[in-house]
């Protein structure tokens, strides 16, 4: 009797939730290109904005201010990371000191106080102990509106690499430390060539999101006056009064330049990973399994 019976057919699961949602999305997107395509944008000047020279000035200058800013926020923000991880309890205070005050201002602040220093101080003067100033000048001349934008970009972005970097040097089990200090390794070189190159897997993520976030964030700049790709695209619209092509203009460049600080974090990422990749590491997967 039992072998007469016929197996049960298979009946695919109907999914209907996915197909409703698909059809939501696609409708949303018809209705968003719709909108778009009855607004008044006169969408056929836009590429031309793309290429005017103050605009391509714009991009040179976000491209620049957020290279030298995150640069100099990497560096600062590792000497932190260390004093913050120091035995010297002084070094410790400061870092966290640090940390507290410029990841507690807005950036647009710290950027406006630098600017509008020659208020508290006029002059900036470094006097050598022989005589005479390795520095005596007036600080409008020694902190202009780009130079205002960077210390406050930087100063804002170091805080959080500091605490980036402590994150990354810290996921190294102490192991690690130990077995190079057993070796004659000395700090200094147990740090370069043990914890940081596998610290770097969990310093990179963070830090290429942090760059991306720079580049968009040299947007504040403009309230200064700095010409980046907003303050380019208010110098277009203000003569021809096309707001929203300008600025499209400027969304433009934003996209190019974030996607290929995209792609290079990625890369990046995958170099610094090939080792979980190798041969080595499969058969030691393996093993565990």
């Amino acid at each position: 009797m039992a072998a007469d019976t016929e197996p049960l057919p298979v009946v695919p699961l109907r999914r209907w939730g996915r197909w409703i949602s698909a059809l939501i999305i696609i409708a949303l997107l018809v209705l968003l290109g719709i909108a778009l395509g009855n607004a008044k944008i006169q969408w056929n000047s836009v590429p031309d904005f793309l290429w005017y020279r103050v605009m391509a000035i714009g991009l040179l200058n976000t491209v620049v201010l957020a290279v030298l800013a995150q640069a100099s926020a990497i560096v600062i923000g590792v000497v932190i990371a260390l004093l913050r991880l120091s035995a010297n309890p002084v070094a410790r205070w400061f870092a966290s000191g640090y940390i507290w005050l410029f990841r507690g201002l807005p950036v647009l602040l710290q950027i406006l106080i630098w600017y509008n220093l020659a208020l508290v101080f006029p002059m900036i003067s470094i006097s050598l102990p022989f005589g005479g100033h390795l520095v005596h000048e007036q600080t409008n001349v020694l902190i202009s509106a780009f130079t205002a934008a960077l210390l406050g970009l930087a100063l804002n972005e170091s805080a959080y690499m500091a605490e980036i970097v402590r994150a990354g040097l810290t996921s190294v089990s102490t192991g690690q430390t130990e077995a190079a200090k057993s070796i004659g390794m000395t700090p200094a070189t147990t740090l370069r060539r043990v914890v940081l190159p596998q610290a770097m897997r969990v310093i990179i993520p963070p830090t290429g999101n942090d760059f991306i976030n720079m580049l968009k964030g040299t947007s504040m700049a403009s309230v200064i006056g700095v010409t980046e790709l907003i303050h380019a695209s208010n110098n277009i619209s203000s003569h021809n009064l096309l707001v929203m092509e300008t600025l499209l203009a400027a969304a433009v460049w934003y996209m190019v330049v974030v996607t290929i600080a995209s792609i290079g974090q990625h890369y990046l990422e995958r170099a610094f990973g090939a080792a979980d990749r190798g041969p080595v590491s499969r058969a030691a997967r393996s093993a565990r399994v």
